[in-house]
């Protein structure tokens, strides 16, 4: 198998290269590259510009606004934003909820919220796990109870990303309690705003808010806001995991880190030979995973949509060790430089003030512990490659 980019596929690179770095504002760029991260307006600021430029949602439907790209050329799309430094839009819109909708949904309901969801008119939250479902999703506990013409909501989720922005929020929900976990799950969407829903920020050790706990307390949701059939929330919540299979890998935001690295320890690295060798290593692990993802997307584009491969599991496994040996190289290349708040300095409201290295490196060299644990943890991952690849 040839595992380079052919002259066309090249050629597709370099003009997604050009239209990110001349499309998309500098100064939000330039913010993402010094290590901050993108607020709220940056990110819908670039994702209104790829949408007018239907470069938002290229995996959806062509009526919905996609692109008839292979699933290289997505790949490419993805990889050549990130090395842009270019906010992805927003993943809760794009990459799950809008195909589900898309998919399973009502004409009504892709009516009413594709548009506005690729276009980031509106934001949503993703109502997953609970206090005691993670891992174990299909053990949540959310009801939602038919009244009339509206299903009432009560229960938690947990570990809600940016729902302190959320507009509208996509939840699992127990509709059926008497039946096997997974048949009684339901897929609907809830207003935010409804009166009922109460959202609490959960601090983390990086010292930064990025994650919510969600309360429903007698949350009144419209019945026609339920997407596809009652009870098959399980199979819609499994194409909607399903529904990328090489993203994980992190290729792009491990090669920036790798280059961030170079660009701030330089010196530091020219004079000390294991930092050296544990760069070199980062750097040819990096190149052998990304050829995988390339045997990934060459085996994709010639199996049936929705068909699982057991190898994205090495991609989510190995991407995420790799992402948190960036980070953590770029923390010891850096040293006391790193550490955000030294008493010699008076640092003002947030990080802008300080040296590059300090504004994120340990900040992010923590929250990438998480990296482990998302998307199906490396337990999980390596039992299914164990299992569908080397049939233990």
């Amino acid at each position: 198998m040839e595992l380079a980019l052919s002259k066309e596929d090249r050629a597709f690179a370099e003009e997604m290269r050009a239209f990110f770095t001349s499309e998309i504002p500098a100064e939000i760029r330039d913010r993402l590259a010094r290590g901050l991260h993108p607020s709220k307006a940056d990110i819908v600021a670039s994702q209104r510009i790829l949408n007018e430029h239907g470069m938002a949602v290229p995996h959806w439907p062509l009526e919905w606004g996609g692109r008839e790209w292979t699933p290289l050329q997505r790949h490419i799309w993805s990889e050549e934003m990130t090395l842009a430094h270019v906010p992805h839009p927003l993943v809760f819109n794009t990459a799950m909820v809008g195909p589900v909708i898309a998919t399973f949904g009502s004409q009504e309901l892709k009516e009413r919220f594709l548009p506005k969801t690729a276009s980031a008119e509106i934001w949503w939250s993703q109502g997953f796990s609970e206090p005691n479902a993670g891992s174990d999703l299909a053990s949540l506990k959310t009801s939602a109870v038919r009244d009339g013409d509206n299903y009432i909501v009560n229960g938690q989720k947990t570990w809600t990303t940016l729902a302190q922005y959320g507009d509208w929020i996509f939840c699992l929900v127990r509709t059926d309690p008497t039946v096997a976990q997974q048949r009684g799950i339901s897929f609907v969407l809830i207003d935010m705003r409804s009166p009922g829903v109460t959202v609490r920020p959960i601090h983390l050790i990086d010292g930064g808010y990025e994650v919510n706990e969600v309360f429903f307390d007698n949350v009144e949701v419209p019945a026609d806001q339920l997407v596809g059939e009652e009870n098959k929330g399980w199979t819609y919540a499994k194409f909607l995991l399903g529904n990328e299979r090489t993203s994980n890998a992190g290729i792009g935001v491990i090669k920036n880190r790798i280059a961030r690295a170079k660009r701030l320890g330089g010196e530091v690295i020219s004079a000390e030979p294991l930092l050296r060798a544990r760069l070199t290593r980062l750097e040819v692990e990096t190149m052998a995973l990304e050829m995988t993802v390339l045997r990934v997307l060459a085996r994709e584009s010639s199996m049936p949509a929705g068909t699982p491969d057991p190898v994205s599991s090495v991609l989510k496994l190995r991407g995420s060790e790799l992402q948190q040996d960036a980070a953590e190289l770029l923390l010891d290349i850096l040293g006391p430089a790193a550490l955000p708040f030294r008493k010699e300095r008076t640092v003002p409201d947030g990080f802008a003030a300080l040296d590059e290295g300090a504004v994120d490196a340990m900040p992010t060299y923590f929250n990438w512990r998480k990296a482990s644990i998302y998307a199906g943890s490396n337990e999980v991952q390596r039992q299914i490659i164990a299992k569908a690849i080397l049939k233990f």
